[in-house]
């Protein structure tokens, strides 16, 4: 059964629409930062970025923060431990969990990342406006 499309719905002014769109486009352009100077995907930037800034925590964790899919964020997580830049340790509440954390050369990466973030939000700030 076809149903008439709505003449009065227009997606590409659907504010949450709007918002995905924006939010993707900030989100590949800091891209090119963190794939630049680490090889990083989007995901180990996240995955980084929220160790950096919550502390150590398990990979659920980060998956609830985060939004991620538990297989993207084990690959991340893979990939960032075999860079030397988080370490894994058994959680003693959860013999099934592993707490993760930044090696000091994985805070480095996230202390000149988070400076390299500040600096593109205050650009795009400033193009947006008040």
């Amino acid at each position: 059964m076809n149903m008439p499309a709505s003449t009065d719905f227009d997606l590409e002014s659907f504010l949450p629409y709007l918002l995905n769109q924006a939010a993707e486009a900030t989100s590949k352009s800091f891209q090119a930062t963190y794939k630049a100077a680490y090889g990083m995907t989007r995901t180990q930037w996240r995955v980084l970025a929220n160790l950096g800034k919550f502390g150590s925590m398990t990979a659920r964790d980060i998956c609830l923060i985060s939004h991620i899919e538990k297989t993207k964020v084990s690959r991340a997580v893979a990939a960032l431990e075999s860079e030397g830049l988080l370490s894994r340790a058994p959680s003693p509440d959860d013999r099934r969990a592993e707490i993760l954390a930044l090696t000091r050369k994985g805070a480095a990466v996230f202390a000149d990342l988070g400076q390299r973030a500040i600096d593109y939000d205050r650009t795009l700030r400033a193009r947006i406006g008040p």
